[in-house]
């Protein structure tokens, strides 16, 4: 497993540092296969802040947290992210055989340069290009789940279009699919 550790705003110490390793390194005994993790550590005002970003297979496990002390955001995110890897085995690795037959292709939604769509009203600042992957419906609610996303993008397996799957202000989801 790789760790990597960025700090912005801060000073990077070795204890630190140390303690970060040792607090993401805890997560191996819960999930196989962590291929890498991005830590970082920040602040903002009276903030610290602590992010870990967590690849484990084709999965990313995403999680933030903030505290007045950065020793405690990290033990909050790691626990967070701990929370999430228990909900990620219990959820898709105990199902991993239902949709077995679904197609493992991968295409790239690729985003070119935005334009504003007003001369003087809001803008795009960030564009971002991702795999859209071929999932049922239940399947990209847990992968929106594990990003702590407020939306998922994704092929739908059974009709091959592209759906958005978004989380209502009532807790439960909504389907977006196109028509023709």
């Amino acid at each position: 497993m790789q760790i990597t550790i960025t700090t912005r705003n801060i000073e990077s110490t070795e204890a630190i540092k140390r303690y970060a390793e040792e607090k993401i390194a805890r997560l191996q005994k819960f999930v196989d296969h962590i291929t890498s993790v991005h830590v970082v550590l920040s602040v903002e005002k009276h903030r610290q802040i602590a992010e870990v970003t967590l690849h484990v297979r084709e999965h990313t496990i995403r999680g933030e947290e903030s505290s007045a002390d950065l020793y405690s955001a990290i033990d909050l995110v790691a626990d967070k992210i701990e929370r999430q890897i228990l909900r990620y085995k219990e959820k898709v690795v105990d199902h991993s055989g239902r949709g077995a037959g679904r197609s493992r292709s991968k295409e790239e939604l690729v985003s070119t340069e935005a334009e504003s769509f007003l001369e003087e009203g809001p803008s795009i600042v960030k564009t971002k290009s991702f795999a859209i992957k071929p999932l049922h419906p239940d399947e990209a609610a847990v992968h929106m789940d594990l990003l702590s996303h407020n939306f998922f993008v994704f092929r739908n397996a059974q009709t091959q279009e592209v759906n958005v799957l978004y989380r209502r202000r009532d807790g439960d989801y909504g389907l977006i699919e196109p028509t023709n």
